[in-house]
């Protein structure tokens, strides 16, 4: 009976054993869910979850990261190569820069000069200028020219009336009619010394006419058929010029001496320039100078230095000369001097309007690498030589825009960056 008894019990335990290795296996392969109730995952379950989150996913992931990045190289390689562009500069049209009038030019080593501004003032040709004036006093009765007016030689000017005239061409009539009866009857009849006596008086009258500024033709005009014209007489044009002053008035009274009209020969100018007198300029006959009046440019040449000072303004003048040929110049004006000194070597050297300030203050100029292909490049400046700047740090030959310089910079900046480089 016991046997049967531990036979049974044997028998429990090994099945006890059983279940419970069962019952540890299955829970294994279970998972709970936090609530009590237990899911029951099976292999392949994991395997598609491992695929959807472990490949898939996280390969899915990295490429979108991967576009993300690329996308964001590119575009920051695109922004940087666009800037880089812009950095080189500007292209303009041909129509573009000639309808801005925009002037390029190779700029090479020449000889240039420096300048000593004085003011000055044009004036008459003193050399060519001819002052119209009575000899005696008179009493003006007409005019013949006007102010301005171009005369010739021998043309008429203004006419003059005179009691000393009038008693001259008397005293003129009277010794002409007796030379001319003595020289008739001839020495036969009429002693030597009667002869000379009406020889001599004749000339003294025709001189005296000569003197009061009649010509040759007035005073073989003089005759008892033109009673009423005694004491007029006219005065002609000396020489040929223009009529630059003629303050009268018909019927004024003049005296001897003074100044009716003025005529001057515009073509060959002067221009008094003064300076201090303590300004040393090495300045002898022929030294150039340059005349500005109302944007435009004048040669001239000094022809005379003055070695004493003008009491009033207290400069010393130095006197050119200026052609003018054109006529633009006239008596009165008011003009720039500018003495010019060449430099003893060849410099570079642009127009002032051609440099542009940077943002940095800087001092740039356009540069022409390819035709219509502007960029900005700094430069030192050098000496003042005139309207012109001596430039240092550009080789021989480079093209640069002289005329324009502005436009060109206002289009760079149109494009929204900084037309020098920075």
């Amino acid at each position: 009976m016991n046997t049967i008894f531990s036979k049974k019990l044997l028998a429990v335990v090994i099945s006890s054993l059983l279940v419970g290795f069962t019952t540890n296996h299955d829970a294994f392969a279970q998972s709970s869910d936090g609530t009590g109730s237990v899911t029951k995952v099976s292999k392949q379950d994991v395997k598609e979850h491992k695929d959807d989150h472990g490949e898939h996913g996280h390969d899915k992931g990295h490429k979108e990261e991967k576009d993300d990045h690329d996308e964001h190289d590119h575009e920051k390689v695109n922004k940087e190569g666009k800037d880089e562009e812009h950095e080189e500069g500007i292209t303009i049209d041909p129509k573009k820069m000639s309808l801005a009038n925009i002037k390029v030019e190779s700029v090479k080593p020449e000889y240039q000069f420096s300048t000593v501004y004085a003011p000055g003032e044009i004036k008459a040709n003193g050399y060519k200028s001819y002052v119209v004036s009575p000899r005696t006093e008179s009493v003006i009765i007409s005019r013949h020219a006007a102010l301005g007016e171009h005369v010739e030689i021998g043309q008429k000017l203004v006419t003059l009336f005179s009691e000393a005239m009038a008693q001259a061409q008397a005293d003129y009539l009277i010794a002409s009619t007796e030379w001319q009866r003595v020289k008739k009857l001839g020495n036969k009849t009429v002693s030597e010394s009667r002869l000379l006596q009406a020889e001599t008086t004749y000339n003294a009258s025709y001189g005296k006419l000569i003197a009061l500024g009649l010509t040759e033709k007035a005073i073989d005009g003089i005759s008892n058929k033109d009673i009423k014209a005694f004491g007029q007489y006219t005065l002609i044009a000396q020489r040929e010029g223009v009529v630059l002053q003629d303050d009268f008035i018909q019927g004024q009274r003049v005296d001897a001496g003074d100044s009716v009209m003025l005529l001057a020969d515009e073509k060959q100018l002067w221009v008094e320039a003064k300076v201090s007198p303590n300004k040393k300029l090495n300045l002898s006959i022929d030294s150039p100078a340059v005349l500005k009046l109302e944007g435009q440019s004048y040669n001239a040449k000094v022809i005379q230095e003055a070695h004493t000072i003008d009491p009033i303004t207290r400069t010393r003048i130095i006197r050119l000369g200026v052609d003018n040929s054109d006529d633009n110049l006239h008596s009165g004006m008011f003009v720039k001097v500018y003495f010019q000194f060449a430099t003893k070597q060849k410099v570079m050297a642009v127009p002032e309007e051609a440099l542009i300030r940077s943002a940095d203050g800087d001092w740039t100029v356009f540069v022409e690498d390819h035709p219509g292909e502007f960029k900005a490049v700094e430069i030192e400046l050098g000496r003042a030589l005139g309207g012109f700047r001596e430039i240092i740090g550009l080789d021989s030959g480079t093209r640069i825009v002289t005329k324009g310089a502005f436009f060109v910079a206002s289009e760079i900046a149109k494009g929204g960056f900084d037309p020098h480089n920075h």
